[in-house]
């Protein structure tokens, strides 16, 4: 049995919640293994619609177990506020199906301000960041000042370690124009929500080799996508950990021969959130018709998504930049009713034809798609389960896309429920 790995092919959004869950069921662990509660996923189980964004897709189900890595960046408060929402749904969220890194580092509420106060005086140049402190709490991880999960259970000796940290916060208020954070609120923030967050502390990565090494199945689950990924995304119109499947191991402690099958997931057409460059983008009828019939609106933040047509250029790249074994398309049902469907095949840039995405921020504002166009087709898919259910364009239509991306589509999603999938492979087979 093959561990898997969910990632997203595109700019994130692309419908990781419900696959995550639909593979759940096969799997005994779920782990999430970077970002932060900018992420958002949409689960609908029997008529019930549960909204998470830092807590593993695992949970809503019983017996599975959430882990939420090293590489995650965690606000204790909005942890707290989405337990217990999640509660209020009849979801019960404690140790025995949640635990948390204790190296895992934690968002303070100064994190958050500073990504407002950068934003905003940023003004046109800002990157459209969600304002959560996802990225200052990165900078922080980096800069060997952060405070982490495991520091809570210390707070008597915690003091020079938030020393440390408003050292480097309060100069960058100064500068900005901002008061300075006061220490001793700071503090007493921490001695509240400390009682609330140990107690699902754990060593996750010696949890995670004892349970795989016992023939568990576990499931490492990424957030946002690929695109945005600080190494190979759209930088700088990025987030601030790297979302590619290579990510899976070192966020989550475990070996790289222990991650196993990449599965990628792409929507059936495109979608951003925030600034950046988008190639296929439509700003005309045919957007806002997608954009209302996928109901793009960010699952977190509530924004309005920028909607367009299939890059094939960029999902081949990230499959294999992802290393990605198979990808699950989604939303396939929001494209019935098209008279005609587009792909993008490549790119033209200064009369040059390209067949990947430039890195050069100019050059990726520049590029124009070059589209095959396809019939399309009258019949619904929604709720398809079977490739029998699907009208003969529809398949075409994902045939084309695998020649297009080299990468075999083997899950096939047709609506928001679970259960209207057509699994081709089962990648806890492969």
């Amino acid at each position: 049995m093959a561990n898997v790995v969910v990632v997203g092919a595109q700019w994130g959004d692309e419908g990781k919640g419900k696959i995550v869950d639909w593979l759940s069921e096969r799997a005994d662990i779920v782990v999430r293994f970077q970002g932060g509660h900018n992420a958002g996923h949409t689960l609908v189980i029997g008529g019930e619609t549960y909204k998470l964004s830092l807590l593993p897709s695992g949970v809503v189900r019983p017996n599975k177990l959430g882990v939420i890595g090293n590489g995650v960046v965690v606000d204790p408060w909005a942890l707290c506020a989405e337990i217990d929402k999640l509660g209020k749904q009849g979801v019960a969220i404690t140790r025995d199906n949640l635990r948390i890194a204790e190296n895992a580092t934690l968002i303070l509420p100064l994190h958050a301000e500073l990504d407002l106060i950068r934003e905003e005086a940023a003004g046109a140049g800002k990157i459209g960041t969600t304002g959560r402190g996802i990225g200052p709490a990165y900078e922080d991880k980096v800069g060997r000042r952060a405070i982490r999960v495991q520091d809570l259970r210390t707070l008597e000796t915690l003091e020079p370690k938030v020393d440390r940290i408003l050292v480097h916060h309060n100069a960058l208020r100064r500068g900005l124009g901002k008061p300075e954070v006061c220490k001793d609120t700071l503090m007493a923030q921490l001695r509240e929500v400390a009682p609330k967050i140990l107690p699902l502390m754990d060593v996750t990565w010696d949890l995670l080799d004892r349970e795989r090494k016992a023939g568990k199945r576990i499931l490492f689950e990424g957030a946002q996508g690929a695109l945005l990924d600080i190494d190979h995304g759209t930088y700088p119109f990025v987030t601030s950990s790297n979302t590619v499947a290579a990510q899976a191991a070192t966020g989550s402690g475990v070996g790289p021969r222990a991650v196993g099958y990449v599965l990628g997931i792409a929507k059936a057409y495109t979608t951003r959130v925030g600034s950046g460059p988008f190639p296929t983008e439509l700003m005309d009828a045919v957007g806002e018709r997608i954009g209302e019939r996928g109901r793009e609106f960010g699952t977190v933040t509530g924004r309005k998504r920028r909607c367009g047509w299939f890059d094939a250029v960029l999902v081949r790249q990230v499959c294999k930049v992802s290393g990605i074994d198979g990808i699950a398309l989604t939303k396939l049902d929001v494209l019935d009713g098209f008279d005609e469907i587009k792909v993008c095949t490549g790119y033209r840039l200064d009369g040059q034809t390209l067949d990947r995405f430039p890195a050069g921020q100019n050059a990726q504002a520049r590029v124009e798609p070059v589209y095959e166009t396809y019939p399309g087709w009258s019949q619904s898919t929604m709720g398809a389960r079977s490739w029998n259910d699907l009208p003969a364009q529809a398949v075409k239509y994902v045939r084309r896309v695998e020649e297009l991306i080299e990468c075999p589509v083997t899950l096939l999603s047709t609506s928001p429920e679970r259960d209207d999938t057509i699994l081709m492979r089962d990648p806890f087979q492969d």
